[in-house]
């Protein structure tokens, strides 16, 4: 059976949008193209892949079964392509966790290997990226990753690749901000603000349960200098940054708070990042591109010593603290 590489592109792009308008601006067709390219691969494989009545479209137990052989499909078309091309294609990486600053820590890395293609792509969080890496959309994802509900994550491995010691990050009203130095006990009586939405926050979330932290608050992500500028306005919070990240600058006046980061120590709280990929490789195997990648952050790992760890000194997430000792 010959299959059509368009019409596998036109149900893939259907069932992931499950609407058949969003698929064919997607696609950059008219949506009866996309409908008649559906219909017609369909026909070859003799059976429904999609369901499509007055309340929207739904994949069939056929078309949930054809869905990941589909995907495979095309990133090997384009693996094709690209082989026939003599070029290889840049990486696609997802990068998350923007108010932590990640490109940080893939500048670093990728800076060691010249030639090394890379095209970052925004993503919103873990769930967005797991499920673009999940798509064949992106080849890679990096940011902090944690078990997602529902098994959002089935499918996917990663790799923990730096630990960043993290900063408590407060107002210069704060009654804790001349302090040179403190631990995370130091912090049990105050209320620690959540950059976006609390139970979106899963690092924040831990740090808060181990040092009985009770007093939190969420926030909307509009971006760093808008979670700055709350902290900077607020002298009973506090929030957490990587000791490294470059910060905002805010707007003291006289008579106005600006913000400033204290050292936290006994123990110190480490921000794992990590590189996220698909278990079958996907488009981004070995024999590709995702392997150069992991030699660059590796070395820059070793060069940058940037997995150590003492539990005697250090504090990780217990599912932190697994991956490292994988």
């Amino acid at each position: 059976m010959d299959l059509d590489l368009a019409q596998v592109r036109a149900f893939v792009t259907a069932a992931e949008e499950l609407h058949f308008g969003r698929a064919a601006g997607r696609s950059g067709i008219t949506q009866q193209a996309l409908s008649k390219r559906v219909a017609r691969l369909e026909g070859v494989l003799g059976v429904r892949l999609l369901e499509r009545d007055a309340r929207g479209v739904a994949l069939t137990e056929a078309g949930r079964r054809f869905l990941g052989p589909a995907r495979r499909v095309l990133e090997q078309g384009e693996r094709a392509v690209a082989a026939v091309g003599g070029a290889r294609r840049p990486l696609r990486i997802d990068v998350w966790g923007h108010l932590f600053a990640p490109m940080r820590t893939v500048a670093q890395a990728l800076g060691g290997v010249p030639g090394l293609e890379v095209e970052p792509v925004p993503g919103r969080d873990l769930p967005s990226v797991a499920a673009a890496v999940l798509r064949g959309e992106s080849d890679a994802g990096f940011g902090r990753v944690h078990a997602l509900p529902d098994g959002g994550d089935a499918g996917l491995t990663h790799r923990l690749v730096r630990l960043e010691p993290v900063d408590a990050l407060l107002s210069t009203d704060h009654p804790l901000a001349d302090r040179e130095v403190l631990s995370p006990a130091d912090l049990r009586d105050g209320v620690l603000r959540f950059p976006a939405a609390v139970d979106r926050l899963d690092f924040l979330t831990r740090f808060a349960d181990r040092f009985g932290i009770a007093g939190r608050i969420g926030s909307t992500n509009l971006g760093p200098e808008h979670f700055v500028e709350r902290i900077r306005t607020d002298p009973g919070c506090f929030s957490l940054v990587p000791a490294d990240c470059p910060l905002p600058e805010a707007h003291p006046g006289p008579g106005r708070p600006g913000v400033r980061t204290v050292p936290l120590a006994g123990p110190t709280p480490l921000y794992a990042w990590s590189l996220l990929w698909r278990e079958d490789g996907g488009g981004a195997g070995p024999d590709a591109l995702l392997e150069p990648l992991l030699r660059a952050f590796a070395a820059e790992a070793g060069r940058s010593r940037w997995l150590e760890y003492d539990p005697a000194r250090d504090w990780l997430p217990d599912a932190d603290e697994a991956a490292l000792s994988t």
